[in-house]
Formats: C-alpha cells, sequence, structure tokens
C-alpha cells in the first residue's frame, strides 16, 4: 500500500475489538471462510491451492516471509468490518482524527512572510470533515499523493490559518520530506 493509507489502516485497526488470527492455519481458515473457497484464497495470495489446503490442515505451520506479510495484510483488511466501518463513521461525524508527523512543510504566501520550508513535528486534531475526505478518498482507491494533498489542506486549515484566525492569504501548504506519520481516531 502506501504511507497514507497504510497509516489510516492501522489507525482503524485500533479500534478493533478482538486480535486477528495470528498462526498461519487460523488466517488461512479465516480466509477460505470469508472467500468461500480455498481457490478464491490460492488466486489472491498467489500461491496453489494445495498450499492453502495444507495450511487449512496445519500441515505446513510457517509460511515464507512474504507470503506471511501478503496474508497477515488480507486477513487485517477484512477483519471486523462492522467494527471498521463504526470507527470510521465516527471519526467522519463526531470524533476527527489526530495526525501525528514529522516533514518538512512550508507555504505559498504575499511577499514578506516567513514561509521557508523546515521540519516540524506536529500533532493536530483534524475535524471530521477531513477525516470523511481521507477515508472517502482511501476507499475510491487514491494514490498517495492525493491522500497527501487533502492532508496538507488539513493543517493548512487548521494549523496555519487556525480555523480561520489567522494567515488568511495563505495560497498553499508544502507538505514533503514525511519522516513519520501516525493516524488515531
Amino acid at each position: 500500500m502506501s504511507l497514507f493509507g497504510d497509516g489510516l489502516e492501522a489507525a482503524v485497526q485500533k479500534a478493533f475489538t478482538r486480535p486477528a488470527p495470528k498462526n498461519a492455519g487460523a488466517q488461512m481458515r479465516y480466509l477460505v471462510k470469508q472467500l468461500k473457497g480455498t481457490k478464491a484464497v490460492s488466486q489472491m495470495l498467489r500461491v496453489s491451492q494445495r498450499t492453502v489446503e495444507r495450511y487449512v490442515k496445519d500441515q505446513i505451520k510457517k509460511p515464507r516471509p512474504e507470503l506471511a506479510a501478503r496474508i497477515d495484510r488480507e486477513v487485517k483488511k477484512r477483519w471486523q468490518p462492522q467494527i471498521r466501518a463504526k470507527a470510521k463513521e465516527k471519526a467522519a461525524s463526531t470524533g476527527g482524527i489526530v495526525i501525528d508527523t514529522r516533514a518538512r512543510m512550508g507555504y505559498t504566501a504575499p511577499i514578506g512572510s516567513t514561509d521557508q520550508d523546515r521540519i516540524r513535528h506536529l500533532t493536530v486534531a483534524l475535524p471530521p470533515v477531513y477525516a470523511a475526505r481521507l477515508f472517502e478518498a482511501q476507499e475510491q482507491g487514491a494514490s498517495d499523493a492525493r491522500l497527501q494533498e487533502i492532508a496538507a489542506e488539513a493543517l493548512k486549515e487548521v494549523y496555519f490559518q487556525d480555523g480561520g484566525r489567522r494567515a488568511g492569504s495563505l495560497e498553499e501548504v508544502r507538505f514533503t520530506d514525511i519522516e513519520h506519520l501516525e493516524f488515531d481516531l
């Protein structure tokens, strides 16, 4: 996935009420149940159907690291869909989302202002409207660049302009060289 997409997924996964299956056999059985068959799972994971059947029967217990990562990602993508939907809905309607980032930020403004890009570490609570835009864009398959643009717009309004109380002539915020990015609901 991507830096922003993975960050949003991790934030939603913190809302899970039960832990996802950990070992390969349990994960594979969950995927087979969700996709209603071993053939669909084998195509999704790009392994043979017989390999999937062996994991289901616990004949193979330890997958290769890259296969283990794919299995874990697919299980977490499907785990507790109602809880996931409720967490997104709450963030988009009332709760908002918190972004914690360390990145190079600057802005375009009228001549005479200090618009020099510099590394900033920010932890900012974004309003629900931006949480809704981020989740909606993610569901529509938006690129990491598009999610980064939405986050930059949110930081412009909330951090730089303080909800319209200052820097009203600010035109654009540059949000680049991201060293750290984390979301929390």
